[in-house]
């Protein structure tokens, strides 16, 4: 499978996301400059990642600015052809930000930026980067965000509930979803959604670092086993 991982001004995920993808998954992985107004130089990509990191410092609103980098109206084109994107902390407010997932990414509640191990639930194994994982077990994974509450008005928030949508809650380490695990204050403990499609993730937490056995920290390997299986499927 082959990957391409958007690289912002302000990035600081690319190189630990190539790093999973190509030394520990073994898959063929290219940058993507955001200046870069075509992706067929790339050749034919299964998957485009938008990675951590604060995109053009951040300003405005978080991935508010690199959504209008040149290379996100290929990502957008991408995606709406049925293109596998998936976004992670700073790229999951890109791709709120470009219409490619619902819902909104802001200031954390209490208004401090937050570097820590925290807890998954998984809501559906009905995703691609999902369907490897339990809904029985509470993932570790680490968080590193100042603008991470994710807030959805009352009509999108059924929605997703209808569709399925919501990959991931925020939980404590028995797997219960509560107000004391709810790290950012985000609307029902929301970690992680999909748009209706499925084609398109979005998450704040961080699995490429809990992807080595070096960090003593796995649990976030098997969402990136889950997303290259079932490509690896659909070729079949």
């Amino acid at each position: 499978m082959k990957f391409g991982v958007v690289v912002f001004p302000g990035s600081n995920c690319d190189d630990d996301m190539i790093h999973v993808l190509g030394t520990v998954m073994g898959q063929d992985v290219v940058k993507i400059w955001h200046k870069e107004t075509s992706l067929n130089t790339y050749g034919e990509l299964d998957c485009i990642i938008l990675p951590g990191g604060f995109s053009f410092g951040d300003y405005l609103r978080s991935g508010a600015i690199a959504r209008f980098s040149p290379i996100m109206e290929e990502v957008i084109a991408f995606a709406n052809n049925g293109g596998y994107v998936w976004g992670i902390c700073n790229g999951f407010q890109v791709l709120c930000e470009s219409g490619l997932l619902p819902g909104v990414l802001m200031r954390n509640r209490d208004q401090k930026f937050i570097c820590k191990n925290i807890h998954l639930k998984t809501a559906t194994t009905n995703s691609a980067i999902s369907n490897r994982l339990s809904q029985d077990q509470a993932l570790k994974i680490p968080i590193a965000h100042a603008e991470g509450r994710y807030f959805a008005d009352d009509a999108t928030l059924a929605e997703l509930h209808n569709n399925d949508q919501i990959l991931f809650y925020y939980c404590d380490a028995n797997g219960q979803i509560n107000d004391e695990a709810n790290i950012n204050g985000s609307l029902e403990n929301i970690a992680g959604i999909t748009n209706k499609a499925r084609n398109v993730f979005g998450m704040m937490p961080h699995p490429e670092r809990a992807s080595e056995d070096v960090l003593g920290n796995t649990d976030g390997r098997a969402m990136f086993e889950s997303l290259i299986a079932t490509m690896v499927e659909a070729l079949v």
